[in-house]
């Protein structure tokens, strides 16, 4: 998130250093014969001084109240005239002054620009502009230096006003242009997605399907044991690849109806199973499991059934840990074994889920070699991360963090 800048952190201080600035000019300016100061000062005179330096000051309030700034210096103005014609109190060393301070100019911009309701602004700053210029003592040079000094400061309002609008149409069009440019990126690979998930149904889970028709036809009529068990290995492997299929597809278009893969509840029977074989394993869960959505709990699932599978693969022995955390943005899935103490490698075995060092030769040798690197391709397709490697005590561990809400067909109706 963006900082604030400086001077929004702190207008009061700016508006008080202001506001003293103008107390200090205006004093000066007076003192120095530049107003209605008169050549012989009584205590009329240095009264209207500090009344003068308090309106002055009351430019703190410009932006909360610029209304009552601009009566406040009115007021004033309006005073000094009259103490001075027709009281004749006051009597100005130099008659040809304006009687308005110079705030009257900061003053003067408040209305108009912090204000929404611009006729009772305009009407003020008439009254204002009609005390400054005094067209009741014709002069050219009052009734124009007063113009000015009520006139600068609306007009830079106006300017500054409408500047701000257009900033602020535009920063709205280029926002608005992010927002349609990111939706029609979404329905593209939303179409992609589908399109994606079509040519796999039609054409690769057709191919698939006759392979393993083919395979159980062989089975079923080779004459010897070694073809029929080869038969039933490749149709086995086709039954998983339609299985994955249908999965993958799922994932790219929608849940399919009738899918009966566990999720998130799913982990505690993982783990009883895997101890119930003799692979020891504990389950620790961190947070509210409902933060998962229903495509990332089974994802999740996946990887910790692989997981378990390939240590009692590849680590016999040894024990694991299922640490499942949930948070608002991710679910963090880690599955950590320690090192094996029977025959064979280091848990989740390097290059893959079953890979080098094997326990058994007849179960790790039904493994791919390509334990992770499917598991990275399923992670990524729901937008997440795979880690895995050996651990520092000689094990294994494999940390996947996903989403915790990836958007389906479904959960978009």
């Amino acid at each position: 998130m963006n900082e604030e800048p400086w001077r929004c952190r702190h207008r009061v201080a700016i508006d008080v250093a202001i506001a003293v600035f103008f107390v200090l000019l205006d004093t000066g300016v007076t003192l120095v014969g530049g107003s209605w100061w008169p050549a012989h000062p009584g205590t009329l005179a240095w009264v209207m001084l500090g009344l003068q330096a308090a309106a002055c000051f009351s430019l703190v309030a410009r932006r909360r109240a610029p209304l009552t700034v601009v009566t406040i210096l009115a007021a004033f103005t309006l005073a000094v005239t009259l103490l001075i014609t027709p009281a004749g109190v006051l009597t100005p060393a130099h008659d040809g002054n304006v009687w308005a301070p110079f705030a009257t100019v900061l003053a003067a911009y408040g209305p108009v620009f912090y204000r929404r309701n611009r006729r009772t602004a305009f009407i003020v700053l008439g009254i204002l502009t009609v005390i400054a210029m005094r067209p009741w003592q014709p002069s050219t040079t009052i009734i124009a230096i007063g113009l000015i000094r009520t006139a600068v400061g609306p007009l830079l309002a106006l300017y500054f006003d409408a500047r701000r609008r257009l900033v602020q149409a535009l920063t709205e069009r280029a926002e608005r242009a992010e927002r349609e440019r990111h939706l029609l990126a979404e329905q593209a690979r939303a179409q992609e997605r589908a399109r994606l998930a079509g040519e796999m149904h039609d054409v690769v889970t057709h191919r698939v399907s006759l392979m393993v028709l083919q395979a159980g036809a062989l089975r079923v009529t080779a004459t010897d044991e070694p073809t029929r068990q080869a038969a039933e290995e490749l149709r086995a492997a086709g039954c998983q690849a339609l299985d994955e299929l249908r999965d993958l597809v799922g994932i790219l278009r929608t849940t399919p109806e009738g899918d009966e893969t566990p999720s998130t509840s799913g982990f505690a029977a993982l783990v009883a199973e895997s101890t119930a074989v003799g692979t020891p394993a504990e389950l620790v869960q961190e947070g509210d499991p409902a933060l998962a959505s229903p495509v990332v709990g089974r994802t999740a699932y996946r990887v910790v059934r692989e997981a378990l599978t390939n240590v009692r693969k590849h680590a016999p022995g040894a024990r694991v840990t299922v640490r499942v955390e949930y948070d608002d943005a991710w679910v963090r899935v880690t599955i950590r074994n320690t090192p094996p103490t029977g025959q064979g490698g280091a848990g989740l075995a390097d290059g893959g889920l079953a890979g080098a060092g094997l326990a058994d030769g007849g179960l790790a040798g039904t493994g791919s070699g390509l334990g992770i690197a499917n598991l990275r391709q399923r992670i990524e397709l729901v937008h997440g991360t795979l880690r895995a490697g050996r651990a520092p005590d000689g094990g294994f561990c494999v940390e996947a963090t996903l989403p915790a809400y990836v958007p389906t067909a479904d959960s978009a109706v």
